[in-house]
């Protein structure tokens, strides 16, 4: 009896884990939807807002810089020189971290401009969402987690950096860049052939 009951308690916890899990994510946008407008403080302490780079091309990268997932990219080079080459043409890079107080990968904004530092990041800025309102928003659920909006303020891509499910460096060299295709496509003025996939890398944590 004791076991049926305990087993009927641990199916009440699951389903009610799932449900809460799900409910994070009712807010999220989709694809060809208009983007949640937010306004977060940098790495610099400055307030930066969607709607200060309207008519411009955005990128938001959902980062945590301990995450393995995030550190592939970062450790040769690779995200920074995709972060350049967007910037360069006039897009928008912002970095957002998530990472709530006393959750892995929470940084204070004198921590996350010492990480810009040392990683040599060509973004934008470095936003902190650390009540995860924006996350939550957007529905971001892995580090990395990309989205690219487009001047008119639409979502136009989401989803993974690329298409290796890896942790590994070397993957990077044989994979599609979903997020460089996606903005090659709509500059060009073509259509976006993959314009929502899985995203996989570390979990926010919330």
């Amino acid at each position: 009896m004791r076991l049926v009951e305990g087993i009927m308690k641990l199916l009440i916890y699951l389903t009610v884990t799932s449900l809460a899990f799900f409910s994070t994510l009712q807010g999220a946008v989709e694809t060809g939807g208009t983007a949640p407008v937010f306004t977060l403080s940098d790495s610099t302490e400055v307030g930066r807002s969607l709607s200060d780079f309207k008519g411009q091309y955005v990128v938001l990268e959902w980062t945590r810089h301990n995450c393995p997932f995030v550190e592939k990219y970062y450790q040769h080079g690779d995200m920074q020189a995709l972060q350049k080459e967007l910037t360069d043409t006039g897009a928008v890079w912002l970095q957002i971290a998530s990472s709530a107080a006393g959750k892995t990968g929470y940084l204070t904004a004198a921590q996350a401009e010492a990480v810009r530092n040392a990683t040599q990041t060509h973004s934008t800025a470095l936003l902190l969402d650390v009540d995860g309102k924006v996350g939550r928003a957007y529905g971001a659920r892995t580090t990395p987690h990309m989205f690219l909006i487009n001047p008119e303020g639409i979502v136009i891509y989401q989803g993974a950096i690329d298409s290796i499910k890896s942790a590994k460096a070397e993957d990077i060299a044989r994979a599609t860049n979903y997020v460089k295709v996606a903005y090659t496509s709509a500059t060009a003025g073509e259509p976006i052939e993959e314009s929502t996939t899985t995203p996989y890398g570390c979990g926010v944590k919330y």
